[in-house]
Order: C-alpha cells, then sequence, then structure tokens
C-alpha cells in the first residue's frame, strides 16, 4: 500500500478555503473480516462555488451526499481522496465507506491475542492515518469538534477522546445504518473540544482497566484509566503508572498555571505499537512493551516515567495548542521531551533524569545531527513525505537541549510566564514560531530573534575545544575555549554559536578525580577565556561542557584524554561521567580515538558506571563498536574478552542489583568460545544455576535461546518447543527472532522471504523478525552469509526491490525493510548504495533520506576500522 502526499501548498490552499465545524462519526468495529464500516457526516463552510476534497484511504465508498445531493462515488473517489465539487457557503458532507483494518500499526490497528483468540483495536493517526478510518480534512489547522459512535461487541471496552459513556443498546443506531445490532452495544461519544484530527482516537476490544481520579487546579476532578490487554492484566502495575500521573498533572498545572484542558485521561498499553506512546487527546495510547511480564531494567522504567510524563506534556503542547503545519513539530514534541524531562527530575524518584536525558537523547541528537540528513529544528516540511521522516533526534532531542538552554537564557520564571500568556492566547487554535517567541520575549524583556536564526532556524553542531598552556613547571598559565563549526558536506556551514558552557577542573586524589574548580563561560565567538584562578597545578583533567549546560561536541586537551581513560572510574557525579563517556564515544566515530582503545577502557571500567541509563547505552555502543567498528577479523576475540570481563563482573557487582542485571544480558549478548555458549545452555537447561542475584524468567530466557539459536546451538525444533512454553504475542515474536538469528543460508533466506513477500506480517513480527536476521550476517572473515536459490545475494535482493517496498507497503513497514535489511558495512555496499542513489533520483524523499544515512553509517564504519588498523 504506498503512502499519499499532502503538500503545505494543497493543505494552505484548503485552509483559505474552508472551516471545519464538526464530525459525526459512526464506526461499525466487530473485529472481523478485512474491512469495517465508517459514516462521516462532516459540516463545513466553504467559499460558496469553490471545489476542494477531502482525504480518505477506503477500500469502497458506497454513498457520498453533499448537501442533500447525491454525487457518484465512482467518479469523485481516487486512492486518498475524494473530490468535492461546487461547494456552498454551509456544506454537510456524508461519506459512508468501508476503510480496512491494518496490521501495521497505522490507521485501525486489528491484533488478535494468541492466548485467549481475543480481537483488540486500536487507532493510530500521526501524522496523515485518521483518513485511514473515517473522512477527514487531514491537517492540523483545521481543527474541529468530533462526535464518534462506536457499535462493537457488547462484552467490549471502547474508549475514546471523550470520557465513555455506558453502551445502550445497538438498535437504534443499527436500524439507521440498515444492519442488524445483534451481539453488539453502542457507544455514543459527546462531541469533543475542537482539536486537530491526527489526536482523535478510537481503542476498542476487551480491554480490561484499572480507575482513580485526580483533582485539577481549576477544582475539577479528572477521572484516570489505565488499561491492557486482558490476558497481560496480571503484570500491569496500574499504581505506579498512576503515581506518575498525578504527579505529572501537579507539576504541569503548577508549571504553566494552566489547568489540564480535557474531561478526562486515559493510557492504554496497546500491542504492536510503532512508538513509545501517542498523544491522543484524553485517550493516549503507550507501546505495551512497558507492562513488565518479566523483570525490567530500571533504565526502561525510568523510560516509562518519561514517556508518560511527555505525553501528559502534549495535552497542553500539541493538543490544547497546535501546530499550524508540521514545520513547527517542534512546538510539540521538544516541548514535551524537555518538560518531561523537567518534570521526572523534580516530581518523580527518578531525580537523576538529566543525567540520564545526557546519555540516551542528547547522544540521539548528536548522532542526528552529524548526519548528511540534518535539518533546522525548525525544519522546512513542504509536505507530508517531509514530516514522516522528521520524528527523529533533532526534533525532540536535540531541540529539548536547546530549550533547555533557552530557559537558563530567559530565566525559569520568565520562560513559564511566557507560556501562560502562549496558553491564554492561542488556547484551542493554531501557532507557529513567532507566536511562542513573542509570548516569551515579551516575558523575558528579550530580543529573542538572534537565538531564533542561529539556534532554532540553522542545522548543525559545533565543536568546542579547550586552549590550555602551562609553563615548564607545570603551572596553568592559560585556559580557554575555542569555538569551530563541524561541517557536513552537502550542508550548510553552521554559524558560532553562543553557549553558556561549564568547564570543571579535576585533581587526582588516589582513585577519584575531584573537581577543584568550576566556571560558566559565556562563549559567543571563537574564543573565550575560562574565568578560573590561573597559576596552580595544571589539573589532571579538564572537562568541557561540565554540567552539561550546552549542545556542542566537545574535546579533550590531550593529557586529559589519557587521563579519562585511566581513570574514568574516577568520576563521582554521574553526570560527569557521561558526559566524558559521550565525547569518547564521539571521538571513535569521528576516527579520532582507536575503537580498539575504546572497547579496552570501557571493559575495564564498567564496573564504575552504576546509573541505569548510562549503562544501557554503554553496552548498546559497544555492541555497534564490535559488531560494526571493529573489523571483522578482529570481533570473535573481542567479544570473548569482553564476555568474560562481563562474567567476572556477575561475581563482584551486588547481587540483584540492575548493574549485575545488565551485566548478565550483555553476557548473554557477547558470549562467544565455545565454554561460554556451554555456560549458557547448561543454564538454560537447568543443568547450571544462573549466577547469584540472576533470575531467569521468561524474557530473559528468550535472550538466552536467541544467543544459543544464533551460535547455532539451538535447531528449530527446540525453539518451537520453548514457543510452545509460552504461546504468547511476546513468545512468538521472541521465537521468530530466534530462528532468524542463525547464521546459515538456511535461516536467512527464510527470513528474507518472510520479510520482503509476506504480506500478512503484522509490523511487531516484521522488526522481530528482521533483528533476528541482523544476527551474524558477517562472517569472521567480513564475507556476507550466502543466501539460497532462488535468491541471489541478499545485498543484490535488497537494492533491487527496495524501490517496490515504498511503492507497496506503507510508511512503516517500508522503513522497517529499508534499515533492517541493509547490509553490513562494507565497500560493496557503499559502492552499490551510490549507483542506487545516483539512478534512483526521483524516488520517495523519505526513502532518499534513509539511504543517505545508510551510506553515512557504513562510511563511517569502514573509516573507523581503518583508523584503527592504523594505530594498531
Amino acid at each position: 500500500m504506498p503512502q499519499h502526499n499532502l503538500t503545505r501548498v494543497e493543505a494552505a490552499e484548503r485552509a483559505s478555503l474552508l472551516s471545519v465545524t464538526s464530525y459525526d462519526v459512526t464506526l461499525v468495529l466487530d473485529g472481523q473480516g478485512e474491512t469495517f464500516r465508517s459514516v462521516t457526516t462532516v459540516r463545513f463552510t466553504a467559499h460558496e462555488g469553490a471545489s476542494s476534497f477531502i482525504d480518505a484511504i477506503t477500500a469502497s465508498v458506497d454513498r457520498l451526499i453533499l448537501n442533500g445531493e447525491e454525487l457518484d462515488a465512482a467518479v469523485l473517489r481516487g486512492d486518498a481522496r475524494i473530490e468535492l465539487p461546487h461547494l456552498a457557503a454551509e456544506n454537510e458532507l456524508v461519506v459512508d465507506a468501508r476503510f480496512c483494518y491494518m496490521n501495521t500499526g497505522e490507521g485501525m490497528h486489528r491484533f488478535v491475542d494468541p492466548v485467549d483468540d481475543e480481537v483488540y483495536l486500536y487507532s493510530q493517526f500521526e501524522v496523515p492515518d485518521s483518513r485511514r478510518v473515517f473522512a477527514v480534512f487531514e491537517q492540523p489547522d483545521l481543527k474541529a469538534s468530533f462526535s464518534f459512535t462506536v457499535l462493537a461487541p457488547q462484552a467490549w471496552t471502547v474508549v475514546s477522546n471523550a470520557p465513555t459513556p455506558q453502551p445502550e443498546d445497538a438498535g437504534a443506531v443499527a436500524e439507521a445504518l440498515g444492519i442488524s445490532g445483534e451481539g453488539l452495544a453502542a457507544w455514543i461519544f459527546a462531541p469533543t473540544p475542537p482539536i486537530s484530527s491526527y489526536i482523535t482516537a478510537i481503542i476498542a476490544g476487551p480491554y480490561r482497566g484499572v480507575h482513580d481520579a485526580v483533582r485539577s487546579s481549576d477544582g475539577e476532578e479528572v477521572a484516570l484509566g489505565v488499561y491492557c490487554r486482558a490476558s497481560l492484566f496480571e503484570y500491569l502495575d496500574a499504581e505506579a503508572i498512576i503515581g506518575i500521573t498525578k504527579a505529572g498533572f501537579e507539576f504541569y498545572e503548577a508549571a504553566f498555571d494552566t489547568p489540564y484542558p480535557f474531561e478526562k485521561y486515559d493510557q492504554l498499553f496497546v500491542p504492536e505499537f510503532n512508538a513509545g506512546a501517542m498523544e491522543n487527546a484524553g485517550a493516549v495510547t503507550i507501546v505495551e512493551n512497558y507492562v513488565f511480564r518479566s523483570r525490567p531494567t530500571e533504565a526502561i522504567v525510568e523510560r516509562r516515567a518519561v514517556t508518560i510524563l511527555h505525553e501528559l506534556a502534549h495535552m497542553w503542547f500539541g493538543d490544547l495548542v497546535t501546530m499550524k503545519w508540521w514545520n513547527d513539530l517542534w512546538l510539540n514534541e521538544s516541548f514535551a521531551e524537555f518538560m518531561s524531562t523537567l518534570a521526572t527530575a523534580e516530581a518523580t524518584e527518578f531525580a537523576s533524569a538529566w543525567t540520564t536525558f545526557a546519555s540516551l537523547e542528547k547522544s540521539w541528537a548528536y548522532r542526528q545531527d552529524q548526519l548528511p540528513s540534518t535539518h533546522p529544528i525548525v525544519a522546512p516540511i513542504e509536505d507530508l513525505a517531509d514530516v514522516e521522516v522528521n520524528f527523529d533526534g533533532i526534533t525532540y532531542a536535540k531541540g529539548a537541549s536547546v530549550l533547555k538552554q533557552l530557559v537558563a537564557w530567559v530565566g525559569r520564571e520568565n520562560f513559564f510566564a511566557g507560556l501562560k500568556a502562549y496558553f491564554d492566547a492561542h488556547s484551542w487554535s493554531n501557532t507557529e514560531l513567532p507566536d511562542l517567541l513573542r509570548a516569551l520575549s515579551e516575558a523575558s524583556g528579550r530580543d529573542l530573534d538572534s537565538w531564533t536564526r542561529l539556534w532554532l532556524q540553522e542545522s548543525g553542531i559545533n565543536v568546542v575545544r579547550p586552549l590550555v598552556e602551562a609553563d615548564e613547571e607545570g603551572r596553568l598559565t592559560r585556559l580557554a575555549l575555542v569555538q569551530e563549526p563541524f561541517a557536513i558536506a552537502g550542508q550548510p556551514v553552521p554559524s558560532l554559536r553562543p553557549h553558556r558552557i561549564g568547564v570543571g577542573l579535576y585533581a587526582l586524589e588516589g582513585r577519584t578525580l575531584v573537581r577543584t574548580g568550576f566556571a560558566e563561560v559565556d562563549l559567543d565567538s571563537a574564543l573565550a577565556e575560562v574565568p578560573l584562578e590561573l597559576g596552580g597545578p595544571r589539573p589532571d583533567a579538564i572537562i568541557v561542557n561540565d554540567a552539561d549546560l550546552s549542545y556542542a561536541k566537545v574535546r579533550f586537551d590531550e593529557a586529559t584524554l589519557a587521563t579519562v581513560l585511566a581513570r574514568l572510574d574516577g568520576f563521582e557525579d554521574s553526570l560527569t561521567q557521561v558526559i566524558v563517556l559521550t565525547t569518547l564515544w564521539d571521538m571513535v566515530r569521528d576516527g579520532e580515538l582507536p575503537v580498539s582503545d575504546y572497547i579496552a577502557a570501557l571493559t575495564r571500567h564498567l564496573p564504575s558506571i552504576e546509573q541505569s541509563t548510562a549503562l544501557l547505552v554503554q553496552f548498546r555502543q559497544l555492541a555497534t563498536a564490535l559488531g560494526s567498528y571493529l573489523a571483522p577479523e578482529a570481533r570473535p576475540a573481542a567479544r570473548a574478552r569482553l564476555a568474560e570481563a562481563l562474567w567476572d563482573m556477575l561475581a563482584t557487582a551486588p547481587a540483584g542489583s540492575d548493574q549485575q542485571f545488565q551485566c548478565f544480558q550483555a553476557f548473554v549478548k557477547h558470549a562467544q568460545t565455545p565454554d561460554q555458549l556451554d555456560r549458557l545452555a547448561a543454564i538454560l537447561a537447568g543443568a547450571a544455576e544462573a549466577p547469584a542475584g540472576i533470575v531467569i524468567d521468561t524474557d530473559l530466557r528468550w535472550e538466552l535461546i536467541i544467543a544459543l539459536a544464533a551460535a547455532e546451538r539451538l535447531d528449530a525444533e527446540a525453539i518451537a518447543r520453548w514457543r510452545e512454553s509460552d504461546d504468547t504475542a511476546a513468545g512468538r515474536r521472541a521465537a521468530a527472532t530466534a530462528l532468524a538469528a542463525p547464521a546459515t543460508p538456511e535461516a536467512k533466506s527464510r527470513a528474507f522471504t518472510m520479510l520482503s513477500e509476506d504480506r500478512e506480517l503484522p509490523n511487531a513480527m516484521v522488526a522481530a523478525i528482521a533483528r533476528g536476521f541482523g544476527i551474524g550476517l558477517e562472517r569472521p572473515d567480513g564475507s556476507p552469509v550466502a543466501a539460497e536459490a532462488p535468491l541471489d545475494a541478499f545485498a543484490a535482493e535488497y537494492f533491487a526491490r527496495l524501490a517496490g517496498w515504498w511503492e507497496t507497503r506503507t510508511l512503516e513497514i517500508a522503513q522497517t525493510l529499508t534499515l533492517g535489511l541493509y547490509p553490513p558495512a562494507s565497500e560493496a555496499a557503499v559502492g552499490a548504495t551510490r549507483v542506487w542513489l545516483d539512478s534512483h533520483p526521483a524516488a520517495p524523499k523519505g526513502l532518499v533520506r534513509l539511504m543517505r544515512e545508510n551510506l553515512d553509517t557504513a562510511e563511517r564504519a569502514l573509516a573507523i576500522r581503518a583508523a584503527d588498523r592504523a594505530d594498531a
């Protein structure tokens, strides 16, 4: 199924012609068959005599009535639009159509639970997919009131944006539709306030819920609901979820001085969700991985809290006040990202949330900002094809980083006073960048034009280095900061930006690096002196951007680099440690630090990394270093050394601690030698005990199974037996990953064929098989695993099929295949990617962007390998 575009010009023209008053949408959702019925009545005003269109991706249109006149749907219906000729000043349009259930996490997603065969439905509409469920003017600035009526099985739960009504007998509604209402009930929801179509929602099925309430700052009681599938309900820790939610309500209402804008707040954990969560007004959908059926890491528990608070922040940023067009997506996402971290740090138990932000979100932003696809935070969005791939590290994490600086620049009190004025002026309407800047400028008295141009409207990142001078006796005589642009081929060279940046001085006392000095520096040109007293001994370490005040690539002087590589475990502050780790990783990626040195140093110092997300990120980076950046012939030995070091850590880390748990997960991933794999096999079989403090629960057991399958220690029959013991959706996905993991032509060919040809695979299963396919695609000599006939080499098949995926599959599936099946980094892969890009100048913009990013990733890996070999 192709992606259907809408340009910014078309949206602006349509908005100039018409204004939408209301939608009445009736849905018949029994979960059976391939399609469902949707009847939409939309009322709108227009320039009399004008023509326009309404968006609808339909299976069929049975009736099309405009202002009482029956129109010929066969003539006016297109692939994604219905033409509307000769509009009146006041219009009523009725579209009676059938739409398709989806298995891709877009539109109306249908899931059948293998545990009990129950059907679960949920909608996912951002960016342009409400048109897959009802006829709609699909653009954020055509807000309207939505009234939903849903006919569904009587035993189901149905949730939408408005409070859930008591289900009624379906007879009258069914009779009006000309269908039988037997076995069905009718949920007739009250109209919503004016909202954009992409934040409307319908969730239906035998979901089970827990209910509570919170008193809003305006005195109104707001009902709270937390829901999940019936077969997961025993694992739903609703009390913790509601506790985080209530803390968020109190924090945001106080910070914004604006009451929660909707009547209720439901959170629904739904299956096979593509993202972390979606901010549907009053009916937030969240990936059900956050319902923990097995032990999670502390990092994942914290991530759930941040996600809950991120979506709650959207009720103000995005839902109450919405961007006019997608170029101002940052008004939604950057603010929600910043506010959720602030709220997590100040209103929950996760006080180190800014360390988490620096480790996870900010490293995501740095990585994204150094790709050839980098773009300004306020990005030029000309059509839907632009925005659909723009939910990235720049829009989220760089935007949030810059907002953190803006708060410091205008002052926190002024910042929130400006937001209060912004909400007061623009509630239930749409805004653009100048609207927010005007409110912040008036509140703070600061001119933000220059700041906006440099930080929001220009792309790229700058490098800040220390300039250190010492005399012959080793006394520090000068300390300054030097700023330079980081240039990317094909992108504008970034301007030098204003920074408020911290510099920390550290002296080694025993095994500890003690901070002996700290200064905040205003750096707004190429050079700034650090205002610290000179003449003392040269510090053992000088940390630029200590306290993580600014957004920049930073570097160490030579002496500091030697110190941190040797004494990374000497930092007592987790945030400073993360700043150092981030800098080391960035140096590896730029070829300035041999990846072998990074792996060796990090392996030695892993015991000192205790903050859960920081440790999680380091293990992810180690996996990239070992799996992509290190030369293929060096990987087995390096993995074996790391695995043995991790095994030793299991005995020294506190039993049952998060650190020990993550170390065991990493050992499972990197176990390499026969002896190491024997240990895993014995633990899985129950012939040996796991290390004290480690419990092999359901999900951890699957990690062992996947690792042993990848090493060809478990065959398909053994994997099938394990699947029978966990015949759940999660178990089936894990088994699919295990079946695709062995480095054999048979396993890889089966996986590739399923992914590229089986259209019945749901989105989550596609991702699971792609994960397994990506394990062990290269042999130790760097050669690829061969494909079985009739397939050609996997790389050749990939490039031959790539364009077709984007012509026939939905965006989510096409993206997963483009990223998940891309061949391992090699000169051949780089050459083939360049040829493909040169020969497909008219390919979809989203595809071209991802392929340019794939190319950059492959080229970077080859350059890192070359630098590492040169240093050996």
